[in-house]
């Protein structure tokens, strides 16, 4: 079981420092758009659907390796003082609180990218991509922060650290 932790922590580790660089290919969009509309008054209609389309799984595939490291906005003025089991059962619920926000998120998302993929939607505007990809990625990305909390749980009851 702390074999299968470990492998989807680094799965979503390598998942996390993958999507990281994406960030520049949307500033780099903006940018491109930017330049054309008010250097040559030439605005493209797919540059700024595409830096949309591509900070969703950006944004999203960050969370389950955040969950691992801690980067998650916490009010922590109990757990930070907690020690012992008390800290434990903090960390558990928090865990299982993460656990039940991605099944319900998985929950509602997955039939709305399947629908999105079966009709082929598109985003109905000018340039008129497929839209699947970008909402598939909301129930994956849910999938893998549930494992990622069942991992953090499995290690926290093994008593065993993990590397990050």
């Amino acid at each position: 079981m702390l074999y299968a932790a470990q492998l989807v922590t680094r799965v979503n580790k390598l998942l996390f420092d993958s999507v990281k660089w994406v960030i520049f290919l949307i500033a780099g969009l903006m940018l491109f758009e930017v330049i054309s509309r008010y250097t040559f008054t030439a605005p493209t209609s797919w540059a700024p659907e595409l830096a949309t389309l591509l900070f969703g799984p950006f944004f999203l595939f960050g969370g389950p390796y955040l969950l691992h490291i801690g980067g998650h906005v916490a009010v922590d003025i109990v757990s930070a003082n907690a020690k012992g089991r008390t800290k434990l059962l903090l960390t558990a619920l928090s865990m299982l609180l993460a656990l039940v926000f991605g099944a319900i998120l998985l929950r509602f998302s997955l039939p709305l990218a399947v629908s999105a993929f079966e009709y082929g939607e598109t985003s109905y505007s000018g340039w008129n991509p497929v839209i699947w990809p970008a909402k598939a990625a909301l129930p994956f990305a849910a999938l893998l922060l549930i494992l990622q909390a069942l991992a953090e749980l499995i290690v926290l009851f093994s008593g065993k650290e993990t590397a990050q």
